[in-house]
C-alpha cells in the first residue's frame, strides 16, 4: 500500500507539473525499458518508474519556474511580504543540475594549464594540494601548503581569507564607495586596528571567510558577471545536507585511485556549475568546502577560476599564450595565474596598464586598483617594476614573490597605507614618469613625454635645471628625483625646510604556508628544546626614517648629525633578509627587525 500510494503521489506530482507547460510529443518508449519488466523484480521496476518520473517532472518544471506570472498574491514567506517571492525566483534561476567539461574544453584547459610536456611530479604536486587551515593554534588561520607548486593559489586565496578575517564590512563598503585611486589614502578618517590574537578565531569564522574569499575571487574572475565552481563529478549533490563524517566517506572513495594524467582525465572527472548571484555561489561553495579541503582542492580552484574568466579570454590577457601557466621544470604558479586571482585578468606583467611599443605591439599589465597586493623579490633586483595598482591596495595584504615561492605579508592597521602631503604628492609624480616610461621599467623617459609629466604634476622647473635633464634627449628618473627634492614646494617640488619629511613606524606579518621546524614555536622537553612542524610566522617591525637631504636619500646612507642645521639620528641597525628587500619597495629605506628566526619567502 505505501508503493501504491507513493506512485500516486509522484503521478501527481507529474500533472501538475504539465499544467504550465505544452504538451510534449508523445514518443514510443524504449526497447530496453519495454523489456526491462520480464528481467527485473517489481521493486527495481517501480524504482525505475519512480525516477523517470521524478526527471520528467523535474524537466517540466523548469520552464514554468521562470516565467513567474507578474500579477497575483506575494509567496509568502517567514518573514513576509515579498521577500518570500525574490528569494524563489532568485533560486529558480539558479537551478543548476551540472555540467560535464566537453572533450575540446577539457583539451584547451589541460594544455593551457600544463602544456604538452608535463612531467608526473609536476601532476602530482598539483593533484595532492588541498586548502587547508593550519591545526597549529598560533597559525589556525594560514593555509598550509605540503606540496611545491600551487602556493600561488594557495597564497592568493589566503590574501583575501585576510581580508575578510581581519577588516569587518562595514570599512569594505566603505573603501568600496570611494574613488579607486583614493581609497587607500583616505581609510584614515575610517582606520580600522585588528586584533592580533589569531588564535581566537574559531573554526566557522574561518570557513565563513574563506568561502567569501573563494566566491570572492571566482566572480572577480567572471567580470563580476558569472562565477564557475568546477567539482569532481562521482561526488555531484551527495555530500550536500550529509554529516561531515559521511561526506569525508564519500570523498574518499571518490578519491581512491583518482589521478590525473591528461586532458581526458580531466574530461572524466570535472563536473562543473556556473552561478550567477554571490549568494548562489556561496551556498554552493560551503557545500563543497569539503572537496575543496580535499587533496584536488588547488587544482579545482585554478580551474574554477580560469573556467569562470573563460578559456579563450584568459588566452587574450597573455603576452604568449603558447606557454604553460605552470612553469616547466619545478610547476610553479606562473604571474598569470596570481594575477588573475588578484585582478580577475590572466595578465602576464605587474605594472600599470599596459607597455605600447608600436606597430601593433604590446605588452599587458594590471589594469585596475586590487583589493589586495603584490610585492616581488625581482623589482629588488631590477628584473621588473611593480605598479601603484598592486603595490597600493585597497587594504595592507600583499602576496609576495620570489624566484619560486608566494608567501603573504599584512598588517592590521589600515594607516600603514596612508600617506603624508609630501608623500602623496611623490606618488603622484612617480606614477605619470611610470605612465611614459616605455623601457619596461627602465626608468628613464623621453623628452616630449617629460614635458607632458611636467604638465600632469604642475611642475615648474627653472629654465637651466629643464635644459640639463633635457640635454641627452632622455630623462632618467634618479636625475629627475634628485631635482625634484632640490625643488621648492612653490614650484611643484618637494624640498621642505624642516629637513625632515616625517617618520612611519608599524608593524607587519609574514606568512609562509609551508611547514618547516619553526624555532620560534620550539616546545621545551627534557632534552632541551624541540622544534615544531608548522606554518611559519613572522611579526616585523617596521621603521621608515624621514627623508633628509637629496644626497642621502639618494645614497642611503646616515648622515651626520647637525646636517642642514636639523639634528639628525640615525637610525637602528636593520636585520636584514630578502623579506626586507621586497619591503623596500614598497618603503623605501624601510628598517626591519624581528625576534627569532628570518622570516622565510622560499
Amino acid at each position: 500500500m505505501a508503493d501504491q500510494q507513493e506512485e500516486e503521489d509522484l503521478r501527481l506530482a507529474l500533472r501538475m507539473s504539465m499544467q504550465n507547460s505544452p504538451p510534449e510529443p508523445k514518443r514510443s518508449k524504449p526497447e530496453e525499458a519495454t523489456n526491462s519488466a520480464t528481467t527485473t523484480t517489481p521493486e527495481e521496476s517501480r524504482r525505475l518508474q519512480r525516477e523517470l518520473m521524478a526527471a520528467a517532472a523535474e524537466k517540466r518544471m523548469l520552464p514554468a519556474t521562470k516565467s513567474v506570472p507578474a500579477s497575483g498574491s506575494p509567496l509568502k514567506s517567514d518573514s513576509g511580504g515579498d521577500l518570500g517571492k525574490k528569494e524563489m525566483e532568485i533560486e529558480a534561476k539558479e537551478v543548476n543540475l551540472g555540467n560535464e567539461l566537453s572533450e575540446e574544453e577539457a583539451y584547451q584547459l589541460f594544455f593551457m594549464v600544463f602544456g604538452s610536456d608535463v612531467s608526473k611530479d609536476i601532476l602530482a604536486q598539483w593533484s595532492n594540494q588541498g586548502i587547508r587551515f593550519s591545526p597549529d593554534p598560533e597559525t589556525s588561520m594560514i593555509l598550509v601548503q605540503h606540496e611545491g607548486g600551487p602556493c600561488g593559489v594557495l597564497a592568493a586565496i589566503q590574501a583575501f581569507v585576510l581580508k575578510h578575517l581581519f577588516f569587518p564590512d562595514e570599512l569594505v563598503k566603505a573603501a568600496q564607495s570611494m574613488p579607486q585611486n583614493l581609497s587607500s589614502r583616505r581609510l584614515s578618517k575610517n582606520q580600522c586596528v585588528a586584533s592580533n590574537n589569531f588564535a581566537a578565531f574559531t573554526e566557522n569564522v574561518k570557513t565563513r571567510a574563506l568561502v567569501k574569499s573563494m566566491g570572492e575571487i571566482l566572480f572577480l574572475c567572471g567580470n563580476n558577471k558569472i562565477a564557475v565552481i568546477a567539482t569532481l563529478s562521482s561526488i555531484g549533490d551527495g555530500i550536500e545536507g550529509s554529516e561531515d563524517s559521511l561526506k569525508d566517506i564519500i570523498i574518499a572513495q571518490a578519491l581512491e585511485g583518482l589521478s590525473i594524467g591528461s586532458a581526458s582525465d580531466l574530461h572524466k572527472i570535472l563536473r562543473v556549475d556556473t552561478y550567477t548571484t554571490p549568494v548562489s555561489v556561496s551556498k554552493r561553495l560551503e557545500a563543497m568546502i569539503p572537496i575543496f579541503q580535499s587533496r584536488m582542492g588547488a587544482l579545482l580552484f585554478l580551474i574554477s577560476a580560469l573556467l569562470s574568466r573563460g578559456l579563450d579570454c584568459v588566452q587574450a590577457d597573455r603576452d604568449d599564450p603558447s606557454l604553460p601557466l605552470v612553469t616547466a621544470p619545478f610547476g610553479h604558479a606562473s604571474q598569470e595565474i596570481v594575477n588573475l586571482l588578484l585582478c580577475g585578468q590572466a595578465v602576464p606583467n605587474v605594472f600599470d596598464g599596459r607597455m605600447d611599443f608600436g606597430g601593433g605591439m604590446f605588452l599587458k599589465g594590471v589594469s585596475t586598483n586590487v583589493e589586495v597586493g603584490f610585492l616581488t623579490l625581482l623589482e629588488s633586483l631590477n628584473f621588473c617594476k611593480v605598479g601603484q595598482n598592486l603595490k597600493c591596495p585597497k587594504w595592507p595584504i600583499w602576496v609576495v614573490g620570489s624566484e619560486s615561492h608566494y608567501t603573504v605579508l599584512f598588517a592590521l592597521d589600515t594607516s600603514v597605507q596612508d600617506e603624508n602631503e609630501l608623500e602623496e604628492r611623490e606618488s603622484q609624480i612617480r606614477k605619470a614618469f611610470d605612465a611614459q616610461d616605455q623601457s619596461g621599467g627602465g626608468g628613464f623617459i623621453s623628452v616630449e613625454g617629460f614635458h607632458q609629466v611636467l604638465r600632469e604634476t604642475n611642475i615648474r622647473l627653472p629654465p637651466e635645471k629643464l635644459d640639463s635633464l633635457c640635454s641627452s634627449g632622455f630623462i632618467v628618473w634618479s636625475e629627475f628625483w634628485q631635482v625634484i627634492l632640490d625643488l621648492d614646494k612653490s614650484l611643484g617640488g618637494l624640498k621642505d625646510s624642516t629637513g625632515k619629511m616625517g617618520q612611519k613606524v608599524f608593524d607587519l606579518f609574514h606568512f609562509n604556508g609551508i611547514a618547516k621546524s619553526d624555532l620560534n614555536g620550539s616546545q621545551s622537553s627534557s632534552g632541551g628544546e624541540t622544534p615544531i612542524q608548522r606554518p611559519r610566522l613572522t611579526k616585523l617591525r617596521v621603521s621608515v626614517p624621514p627623508r633628509w637631504t637629496p644626497e642621502e636619500f639618494m645614497a642611503d646612507v646616515a648622515v651626520p648629525s647637525g646636517s642642514a642645521g636639523t639634528e639628525v639620528v640615525k637610525p637602528e641597525p636593520s636585520q636584514h633578509a630578502p623579506l626586507v628587500d621586497c619591503i623596500r619597495t614598497r618603503w623605501p629605506r624601510a628598517v626591519c627587525n624581528w625576534v627569532g628566526d628570518p622570516p622565510s619567502i622560499v
